[in-house]
């Protein structure tokens, strides 16, 4: 594909992956509630799931998606009331006051991780909506397709890797002052709260037309 198609992909890639999303959201919390390296799990799932939508916008089911009124309300209620859930699940979370000496609380397997992540962004209706308005733009129909879209979808896994590492990384190294029960529930409320709210926003997510 062309170079300066590629270098505009990036350029609106980055942008997309550093603004503050469900995604985002998710590392940030997990980062701070296990820390960067089990957070990396999490970052693994979210980027399946990013795969997924990529794919289904590549093989234009995402266009179907958009052109079905039904379809598209079934994808945005379901990763609504995801969002939803983990967010109640987030601000119910028990907490304790964490000392030195005490055992570490066992954290959610990787397995667990994986999954929140990867249906998390699998779910999310503006993933598709996105993919299905930017991609033709990138895209040239004079050079085959699939190997445009191999490039595409690995270079935006590649910059949504390091950018939700990069908010995990930053959640993680204020865990020392999240150590006593009080501002672990303020933790555990703030995140709920914020996937809640993203949650609830994606009810108001409307349907687009296809792209040119």
């Amino acid at each position: 594909m062309p170079l300066a198609n590629w270098i505009a992909f990036v350029i609106a890639g980055s942008l997309i992956a550093i603004s503050p999303g469900s995604g985002a959201v998710l590392s940030m919390s997990h980062g701070l509630a296990y820390g960067f390296r089990k957070a990396s799990a999490t970052v693994a799932g979210l980027q399946c799931g990013l795969l997924l939508v990529f794919a289904i916008a590549g093989a234009g089911v995402g266009s179907l998606l958009l052109a079905s009124e039904l379809a598209f309300n079934i994808v945005k209620t379901l990763g609504a009331l995801y969002l939803i859930y983990l967010g109640v699940q987030q601000w119910r979370a028990p907490v304790s006051a964490v000392r030195a000496d005490a055992p570490v609380l066992a954290h959610p397997s990787w397995q667990k991780r994986v999954l929140t992540g990867f249906l998390t962004n699998a779910t999310n209706p503006k993933g598709i909506i996105f993919m299905v308005a930017v991609l033709p733009t990138f895209i040239s129909n004079s050079l085959p397709l699939l190997p445009q879209l191999a490039i595409l979808g690995a270079t935006m896994v590649t910059i949504d890797t390091i950018v939700m590492h990069g908010y995990a990384l930053l959640a993680s190294s204020m865990q020392q002052y999240f150590r006593d029960a009080g501002a672990l529930r303020k933790q555990n409320r703030f995140f709920g709260a914020v996937l809640a709210c993203i949650g609830g926003a994606l009810f108001f997510v409307k349907r687009g037309g296809n792209p040119a």
